[in-house]
């Protein structure tokens, strides 16, 4: 199977207070998910809050809370005492109750990320390199996640619940961008990188564009709270991006919605280019070699650009008019609430060009179009792989807002 065909494990968002729980016996898994999501996304919750928010009866709560406390799941905090009845007691999720490992495929890196059941960083590795290939990015894996779980306490190591992969899709489609050797990016065309990654490291394994899981790791790890509708940017070595309707990824008929790289914006002389020519790392990189500069810190350093801020300033006014297109379009087809914009740069770079995009978009005529508000992201580089990590987190532990009754 091709590395660009679709998995059916692709599950981002958070849980819905909307969903409804089963008193019926034969959906408790179903109902133990639903009570995992609803105490992850609130933090912490009594069982008479599950018990109101699920419908499940009292009994039912406590058999289900008993069994998550079993498995080391949850955790019981302190009593809570008020004026009246039984003291309330909360529940929470246990930290170390699961982990997951996020590998992150890039055109000029690898990110390998291990986070516990909260999503805190417990662990990271990078790779560098002028292109991918399949076996440096397989024996990268391998001996990486060797080296990740032997640093977990002993009695934590079988709780890793398994790997997911975030990768562009169709990767050997960007050769020439990417300045790679055409035989060496058609090895990709008969790597499935899931199953090859699969049979090395002995666990369930995920895919998804990683773009999307970038996106993903925004909405489910993020800090913007309580948004439900934004379109979704990701600078990286190219640019991508994602759509959020209703609280969860729209992935599309083909799973690549959000693929804005290819969205036409005009280029220097006017004429129509992708904004994969106006707003992505790649650039930069090609103007500081013109300038006989080292681009290597773009790949090397993402939190640390200094030494060429000239170049970075004139490369974020040409990143932030592809981008003003591509959000005054994009808001011309659906009513975003937001846009956020994240990428793999350091935190100064992104609030310049989250400025420089704002001031750009008020030069178009807006009659017609209500503007959505422009935010940074709050992930980061990382933002790939944690997204990424999130696909086994929700395909065994929760539910996003798209599940049905009988679809866990």
């Amino acid at each position: 199977m091709p590395q660009d065909a679709k998995t059916s494990k692709d599950r981002t968002g958070p849980a819905s207070q909307s969903l409804r729980g089963s008193n019926q016996s034969g959906l408790r898994a179903y109902n133990q998910r639903l009570v995992l999501s609803l105490v992850y996304t609130h933090g912490s919750l009594a069982k008479t809050d599950i018990a109101r928010m699920t419908g499940l009866s009292a009994q039912t709560c406590s058999v289900i809370m008993r069994e998550l406390e079993a498995e080391e799941l949850i955790v019981k905090g302190e009593p809570i005492r008020g004026k009246v009845g039984q003291p309330s007691v909360p529940l929470s999720i246990n930290p170390d109750g699961a982990f997951f490992i996020g590998l992150k495929v890039g055109r000029r890196s690898a990110e390998l990320i291990l986070i516990n059941f909260l999503g805190e960083l417990k662990a990271t590795l990078r790779k560098s390199y002028p292109w991918p290939t399949p076996p440096q990015i397989i024996a990268f894996v391998r001996d990486g996640i060797e080296e990740m779980v032997e640093g977990l306490p002993e009695p934590l190591r079988d709780r890793v619940a398994g790997l997911g992969i975030a990768t562009p899709f169709r990767l050997w489609d960007w050769t020439e961008q990417a300045g790679a050797p055409r035989e060496e990016m058609d090895l990709w065309r008969d790597c499935d990188l899931r199953a090859e990654l699969a049979s090395a490291c002995n666990m369930p394994v995920y895919l998804q564009n990683d773009a999307t899981a970038a996106c993903a790791a925004e909405l489910v790890f993020g800090k913007h709270p309580g948004l439900s509708d934004y379109l979704y940017f990701y600078v990286g070595t190219f640019i991508g991006g994602g759509v959020v309707l209703n609280g969860s990824i729209y992935s599309g008929r083909t799973g690549n919605a959000g693929a804005l790289g290819p969205l036409p914006v005009a280029g220097p002389d006017g004429k129509p280019v992708q904004l994969i020519d106006r707003a992505s790392i790649t650039l930069l990189e090609r103007m500081l070699k013109a300038a006989g500069r080292d681009p290597s810190p773009l790949w090397n350093s993402p939190d640390n650009w200094s030494g060429f801020e000239d170049l970075a300033d004139e490369w974020i006014t040409i990143v932030a008019s592809g981008l003003a297109q591509a959000i005054v379009s994009a808001a011309s087809i659906i009513d975003f609430e937001h846009v956020i914009i994240d990428g793999g740069v350091p935190t100064g770079i992104r609030e310049k060009i989250v400025a420089a995009t704002q001031a750009e978009v008020m030069r178009y005529d807006l009659r017609g179009l209500d503007l959505p508000g422009i935010l940074p992201g709050t992930v980061g580089h990382l933002a790939r792989a944690l997204g990424a990590a999130s696909l086994p987190l929700f395909d065994k532990y929760l539910i996003d807002r798209n599940a049905r009754l009988g679809s866990a």
